[in-house]
């Protein structure tokens, strides 16, 4: 199935000369979601992760219902302030500034084999973030794995100490 069917583009959204690759077009289509979720198991299942790892907020849209398939947890990775228990935080640097990923400081027991999920890769910010909080938590980082990478922005560059794979290409 070619995913890139099924993902809108929205141009200059959200903002002058962007194109915005809208995944809700995929998410409603129940077969198409499904297999979706199907592809990303394949690719995921030879690793053996004991649980998937989601950023905030389409992270959670990916990474749980994959979890959910491979019969394995599902950990969810938040803006500062989400989390109702003690945490560990993660600040990194943006175009324009800085931001910061929380994650329980028990939500990953030392040596837990985790692949990070997100429906994105665009420059690699995020995704190294939640990587140095895996590391900072004693998590075994297997790899990472996304719906979309944005290969122009060369966002896999500064992942490259992690094995990824994207199921679409733009």
């Amino acid at each position: 199935m070619d995913f890139k069917d099924h993902i809108r583009v929205i141009n200059d959204f959200p903002k002058e000369g962007i194109s915005y690759k809208d995944i809700t077009t995929l998410l409603k289509n129940g077969e198409v979601f499904h297999a979706a979720i199907d592809a990303l198991v394949e690719k995921i299942k030879p690793w053996k992760p004991d649980v998937i790892v989601g950023p905030e907020a389409r992270g959670f849209l990916l990474g749980a219902p994959l979890a959910y398939a491979l019969g394995i947890g599902f950990v969810p990775v938040r803006k500062p302030g989400k989390l109702p228990s003690a945490t560990i935080s993660e600040t990194y640097a943006l175009e324009y500034g800085f931001d910061t990923l929380e994650v329980h400081a028990d939500a990953i027991s030392p040596g837990e084999r985790v692949v990070v999920v997100d429906d994105l890769l665009a420059t690699g910010g995020t995704m190294l973030a939640t990587a140095h909080l895996m590391k900072k938590i004693g998590a075994d980082m297997l790899g990472m794995g996304f719906l979309i990478e944005l290969t122009f922005l060369n966002g896999r560059d500064k992942l490259a100490e992690y094995p990824v794979f994207s199921l679409i290409q733009y």
